[in-house]
């Protein structure tokens, strides 16, 4: 009988251990950004291809994370994609005319939004757009161009 209450108690340490695991990894992959707007603003930029990025991928400027892409959707009128970006509010001074490039860390690396900030004296206000963008190089595409230019010669 104390057998069995012993292979019973480690068994039930073991589920335990494995629900705080499974909690703990939960609570790392939440983005507190994104659970709380706070200190935060909203803008949209548009582009004609956006490859495989994805939502929550981070939005850079010179390299450092300071937001993160909130939203993914298309324009049914114009049928570009619409990309919703939540930046932190201390960058809250960015130009009018900044640039939203959609680049990838790496060669084989996910998708993220690279900010190029402009000269204009106009600021980028909460609700506002980007109109500068460039869309996303697809590796397939420029492997095709690539084939195609190699057989002519």
């Amino acid at each position: 009988m104390h057998t069995y209450r012993a292979i019973d108690v480690s068994v039930g340490l073991f589920i335990l251990l494995g629900l705080a695991s499974v909690l703990f990894l939960v609570l790392q992959t939440i983005d507190p950004a994104r659970v709380s707007s706070d200190g935060t603003y909203v803008v949209e930029a548009r582009f004609d291809q956006v490859g495989d990025l994805k939502a929550r991928a981070p939005v850079a400027l010179a390299g450092v994370t300071i937001g993160r892409v909130d939203n993914i959707s298309v324009d049914p009128i114009d049928f570009r994609a619409v990309v919703t970006l939540r930046i932190d509010s201390r960058f809250s001074n960015l130009p009018l005319d900044t640039d939203a490039i959609i680049a990838t860390a790496g060669l084989l690396g996910g998708k993220y939004i690279e900010l190029t900030p402009g000269g204009d004296t106009e600021l980028l206000e909460d609700q506002g757009e980007i109109t500068f963008t460039q869309s996303a190089i697809l590796l397939e595409n420029l492997i095709g161009k690539f084939l195609l230019n190699s057989d002519s010669t």
